[in-house]
């Protein structure tokens, strides 16, 4: 049962739980191609959603918004519920019309200490977005504003980038995309990117090795 309370239209999950910083930390600190690696690369976000603000790695808890499309309430009422670290992950449905996350928003994201959002829809604001030191992936980006109506939903499942994300997944991020890690598989996955990169590294010298005039540079 995710639905616990409803305020100006929007509902909000009761509780979920959340990773420790220093459990996640290392995840941030690995290419995202690698952690989809340690997942058998299924739970990669589309490549519609792309870095749009901001630059370096992402790496936090997912604070997960549904909103009506092009309509943000959702997310003003979900950074109430933000701590620091988390993520706003946020299913505007696609719609590239209105843009969900702005400057203003973003400073509240600043106040509260979330690190970044992915929005499957636009946002707008995006060199300002950067100056506050927030990374944003999103759809589009557009200078239309949205609408403050609802309804919405905070804490609940959403649907972002083609992948199912739950309050309190793991994302992470960097130039190439976004990753989901399932909650329950964040141990595995941190236990598992220091082999796979181990493993393309001894590839990568395999292959320059192999390169012709490669001896030669080598002496």
């Amino acid at each position: 049962m995710y639905i616990a309370a409803a305020t100006d239209r929007v509902s909000i999950a009761q509780s979920w739980p959340r990773t420790a910083a220093e459990e996640i930390r290392r995840l941030g600190e690995v290419p995202a191609a690698n952690v989809g690696d340690a997942l058998q690369r299924m739970t990669v976000l589309d490549g519609g959603i792309r870095l749009v603000a901001g630059h370096g790695a992402l790496v936090g808890n997912a604070l997960t918004v549904d909103v009506r499309s092009g309509d943000n309430l959702a997310i003003h009422r979900a950074l109430d519920e933000a701590l620091p670290g988390d993520v706003l992950v946020v299913n505007g449905h696609g719609d590239l019309t209105r843009a969900l996350i702005g400057d203003l928003i973003g400073e509240i994201m600043v106040n509260t200490g979330v690190a970044g959002a992915v929005v499957d829809g636009a946002v707008r604001d995006v060199r300002a977005l950067s100056e506050m030191g927030l990374v944003v992936y999103a759809r589009a980006i557009t200078p239309a504003g949205p609408f403050k109506d609802g309804p919405g939903s905070i804490g609940a499942p959403v649907a972002v980038g083609g992948v199912v994300v739950a309050a309190g997944d793991v994302l992470v991020g960097d130039s190439d995309g976004v990753v989901v890690v399932p909650r329950h598989r964040v141990q595995e996955v941190v236990g598992a990117v220091d082999g796979i990169g181990e493993k393309e590294e001894a590839l990568r010298q395999r292959i320059l090795a192999a390169r012709p005039g490669h001896a030669a540079v080598a002496r």
